[in-house]
């Protein structure tokens, strides 16, 4: 059993409230007293309101305060995929925030053994390649306010829309906007690094039947909504 397995379950054991003893924690874990004395020292150490000592017993004296980001091996290592995916991304505001968020969860995870590394350690700087005007797409969609926007075409053709942003989506490294587009009456998705320009026009846009994501997710699901021609 990986180390980061076997804190998992000692958790899950000390969640009851209950006092537990060296010798029965390590017969249902299958491993030596020697190991569960060195865990419940980790767990101490990561700040788990642990208490207790070798002959004694250990017992978990507030489970209700614990967090929701116990995760087992295989839950930290998605997380930290779909972490360094973000960190690795053009979004450098989105980036940021994962590089921060990173440090938060590794803050309250119990730490890693030698073998296993830094689980939330990103090397390498943010990306610089984020469009400048993702900032104002994103704000645009939390605001629900229409947006005008320059595009280029995948011939290279320049086109002017106004559209209501409803959602920012990631596809492998590309970045897609949903939208609705007011000219063609239709739904859209703009590849991010094709908008040469937004332009926030301050109005915003009523939830209508027919122009809204979920809307838009429906479409999705029956047919391929196209790159803006």
């Amino acid at each position: 059993m990986r180390r980061t397995d076997r804190l998992f379950d000692l958790i899950q054991i000390l969640r009851d409230g209950r006092l537990h003893r060296a010798s029965e924690i390590s017969t249902r874990l299958g491993v030596s007293i020697r190991t569960i004395w060195r865990d419940m020292n980790t767990l101490m150490a990561s700040g788990l309101p642990v208490e207790g000592e070798r002959g004694v017993g250990y017992i978990l004296r507030a489970p209700i305060t614990l967090p929701p980001m116990i995760l087992n091996a295989i839950e930290l290592e998605a997380l930290r995929l779909g972490l360094r995916l973000a960190t690795e991304g053009p979004d450098a505001a989105l980036a940021k925030a994962a590089r921060a968020l990173a440090k938060r969860i590794a803050a309250v995870t119990p730490a890693p053994s030698k073998d296993e590394g830094d689980l939330f350690a990103f090397p390498g700087a943010t990306s610089n390649r984020a469009p400048k005007h993702l900032p104002a797409l994103r704000r645009a969609i939390k605001a629900h306010e229409r947006v005008a926007i320059t595009y280029i075409d995948p011939r290279g053709t320049e086109s002017h829309r106004d559209i209501r942003p409803l959602a920012l989506e990631k596809h492998a490294k590309i970045s897609t906007l949903a939208a609705y587009c007011e000219a063609r009456g239709d739904f859209r998705s703009f590849r991010v690094d094709r908008i040469v320009a937004v332009t926030l026009t301050g109005e915003r846009y009523p939830d209508e039947p027919g122009r809204t994501l979920p809307d838009y997710r429906a479409r999705l699901e029956a047919e391929t909504i196209r790159d803006p021609a």
